[in-house]
């Protein structure tokens, strides 16, 4: 690790790590943050709450013999109308916590279930006393099992917030029947493959894979659930005639020559979707910066997250990148290794993309 390296993560190590916790009406969410707080876990936790409604009940149910710091934002959505309220709430944490006044370890911010993660997300990236404070680890998606259908065909925000997840949590698995269950799995799998999904029982997650996820964090692995990228989506392995086989297709290969019958696969039109794009070829790194800098400034506002390991030409490394909407960051990782055949694997997650015109671009950008 060169000093530089050692420097950053001695930096991050002192940030105050946020969890976003979302999730549509009913789902749990306050079910699992009540078992994160009651669960022995050695952290301080700061919850920032609010729910949709004239008045919070969660208090009442979250605050017991709890020493967590319960703050409540203004009524309404967490959402662009009170991102300055949630500036605020955050920067009071800082203040009262650097005064010795608060002593918390971690934060919690649960949204209203009608709730965008977009601009709470935003929000870390927006302010610099904020962005220097706090390190936005991950979004955790609640989704109910019984309900979770009907709510995906009749509320585009609960596609957000499937879009947006680190994670997805999947509670009431127990009122449906097993097809029922997978039915939805593809669903969400479709909509966001990068999320883990998880059954839960009554908010019983395992803790340790809900805090420190760093999903934010460009050093993570890019992690594209293979199962996304079968015969059964055709829609998502667009790239095939970039695949080196070798002359044997695998159990994922992308190519849809063969003969296999998926029905009910395409019965639900999301509005939020998600396409992953890979090569062995180089990238040209001008080109690339030219074509994402229009498509961000073109497309942001429908691109909810998106992430990339990418090859290019001479270096001798892997850059990663990632994005939010409008704002994108990248950095060099790990060199490539002598025998490693460097590959580009990126997945956006958007409402209703162009998957044509990214693939087209990203082509020319090729080598």
């Amino acid at each position: 690790m060169s000093p530089a390296t050692r420097v950053e993560a001695k930096r991050i190590d002192k940030m105050v790590p946020v969890t976003i916790l979302t999730g549509f009406l009913g789902a749990g969410k306050t079910t699992l943050l009540k078992r994160i707080l009651t669960e022995f876990h050695g952290k301080r936790i700061a919850v920032i709450e609010n729910e949709f409604g004239p008045e919070n009940i969660d208090n009442d149910l979250l605050v017991q013999d709890t020493s967590e710091e319960i703050v409540e934002l203004s009524n309404g959505c967490v959402c662009c109308t009170v991102r300055g309220d949630l500036m605020r709430t955050l920067n009071e944490l800082r203040e009262r916590r650097q005064a010795g006044e608060l002593n918390f370890e971690r934060v919690i911010i649960e949204t209203t279930g009608m709730a965008n993660p977009g601009p709470v997300c935003q929000t870390f990236f927006m302010d610099d006393e904020i962005a220097d404070y706090y390190r936005l680890d991950a979004v955790i998606t609640v989704v109910d099992a019984k309900h979770g259908m009907g709510t995906l065909d009749n509320q585009e925000e609960s596609q957000r917030q499937i879009g947006f997840a680190d994670r997805i949590l999947v509670s009431k698995k127990d009122l449906v029947q097993e097809d029922e269950y997978q039915a939805l799995r593809s669903r969400l799998l479709r909509i966001n493959p990068r999320a883990p999904i998880t059954p839960v029982h009554f908010g019983d997650a395992d803790l340790k894979s809900l805090l420190d996820i760093s999903g934010f964090n460009l050093n993570t692995i890019l992690d594209i659930d293979p199962e996304f990228l079968a015969d059964e989506h055709p829609d998502a392995a667009h790239t095939h005639h970039h695949h080196d086989h070798d002359g044997e297709c695998g159990e994922h290969c992308g190519h849809h020559d063969h003969d296999h019958a998926h029905p009910h696969h395409h019965a639900h039109q999301d509005d939020i979707g998600a396409f992953v794009f890979r090569s062995h070829r180089a990238f040209d790194p001008e080109r690339l910066e030219e074509f994402l800098g229009g498509i961000v400034q073109v497309y942001g506002p429908d691109l909810l997250r998106y992430k990339g390991i990418l090859y290019l030409k001479g270096i001798n490394r892997r850059m990663l990148f990632q994005g939010v909407h409008m704002m994108m960051g990248a950095e060099p990782g790990k060199p490539w290794l002598s025998g490693e055949k460097p590959t580009t694997r990126m997945v956006f997650i958007g409402r209703k993309l162009p998957q044509e015109i990214f693939t087209r671009g990203l082509e020319q950008c090729l080598v």
